[in-house]
């Protein structure tokens, strides 16, 4: 039978039939059992280049976990190094007319013979620090301009900021792999501990602009500004930013105004607020029929913000169109209806301003 695609969402699976991964059509794919689910990942910026074509690839991140009991969480803070792979056209090279589908697997496979594994072993390298976090973690971010600080929501209701300098030097220093379930829990204080929120939340973004300044959005509408006043220690308004009428599910903060950032919410609408223009939305406007799960805004494009929404559409909107006197919304540039599930990530290409990927719950990644 020729090899056909399955396209989640559309086509069905019958009672025998299950999905099998193909290796054949990544790149690289390289896949570790950790112990826990994580909700929540971010890669952390390191001194490795900023444009990295070849392989063997290495990459840090954090991700927190979402595990049976409170006391059983962590933060965990990851290395993977000698990650390889195959290197070939990035758009297959199209079969001349009147090939059988035979044929072209064969020729695929001839082709896939013939790619080399690059970066030396096709074995990767992952280490792995565990720092003890009571309570899941719903999001956890690392600061652009000291990656090794990092904030973390927890599902207890109150956000925490982390120094991991410590772990990350040591992975950094460290080539050996640690054996399974020989990683222990570093038991570390955070830097700072916020329980000033009312309820538990899941929205927070650092500023690129301003090193250490952060907002934190809950699920009972309240976004709260935090101002570093030193390394260790921070201000946090006491006083919420109030507009949205239900919970704030995302936070963005403009990549050229020191004080705008943008929020999304479960009451379909998105808010562009000026901290210096107090606690109340500048613009607020409806985005969505639905809950708006996520936002991105543009790094190369700041005019440009890209939101997700519950009824699996994703819109792109040009703020320069919005004004904060007109009730209708002439921002809109262009509204997609791919999806059927709630989008559930989407973020703009740092490189390409005019590519984004989007994730929903309908198992896609676009």
């Amino acid at each position: 039978m020729p090899t056909k695609v399955w396209q989640p969402g559309v086509d069905k699976l019958g009672e025998e039939e299950e999905l099998e991964c193909d290796p054949t059509a990544y790149n690289s794919l390289h896949a570790f059992h950790i112990g826990w689910p994580c909700l929540s990942f971010d890669v952390v910026r390191d001194s490795l280049g900023l444009l990295r074509t070849d392989f063997p690839h290495t990459v840090y991140f954090f991700a927190g976990t979402q595990a049976e009991k409170p006391d059983w969480n962590s933060i965990g803070i990851f290395k993977v190094s000698n990650v390889s792979g195959k290197k070939r056209e990035l758009v297959p090279s199209k079969t001349t007319a009147g090939d059988s589908d035979m044929d072209t697997d064969n020729n695929d496979s001839d082709e896939d013979s013939e790619d080399e594994e690059e970066g030396g072993s096709a074995t990767p390298v992952l280490q792995l620090r565990k720092v003890a976090h009571r309570g899941c973690i719903n999001r956890i971010r690392a600061m652009t301009q000291n990656p090794h600080i990092c904030a973390s929501w927890s599902d207890a209701g109150y956000v925490q900021i982390w120094d991991f300098s410590t772990h990350l030097n040591a992975l950094a220093e460290s080539e050996t792999e640690v054996p399974r379930g020989a990683s222990s829990v570093f038991n570390q204080a955070p830097l700072f501990n916020f329980k000033g929120h009312k309820d538990e939340g899941y929205a927070i973004d650092w500023s690129p602009r301003v090193a250490g300044r952060l907002v934190t959005g809950d699920c009972k509408n309240c976004i709260h500004l935090w101002e570093p006043t030193s390394g260790a220690t921070w201000n946090v308004d006491a006083t919420p930013f109030t507009g949205h009428t239900a919970s704030v599910e995302d936070l963005q903060w403009s990549s050229t105004e020191d004080h705008v950032f943008a929020s999304c919410s479960v009451d379909g609408h998105i808010a562009i607020w000026d901290a210096h223009l107090g606690k109340s939305p500048a613009i607020y406007f409806k985005a969505h029929n639905a809950d708006v799960n996520v936002i991105s805004w543009n790094r190369l494009a700041s005019v440009m913000l890209a939101s997700g929404s519950d009824d699996g559409t994703f819109s792109i909107r040009d703020l320069r169109l919005l004004s904060p006197k007109s009730e209708e919304d002439k921002s809109l540039v262009a509204h997609f209806q791919y999806h059927k599930h709630p989008i559930t990530s989407i973020e703009w290409s740092p490189h390409e301003a005019s590519t984004l990927a989007v994730s929903s719950s309908d198992n896609q990644l676009m």
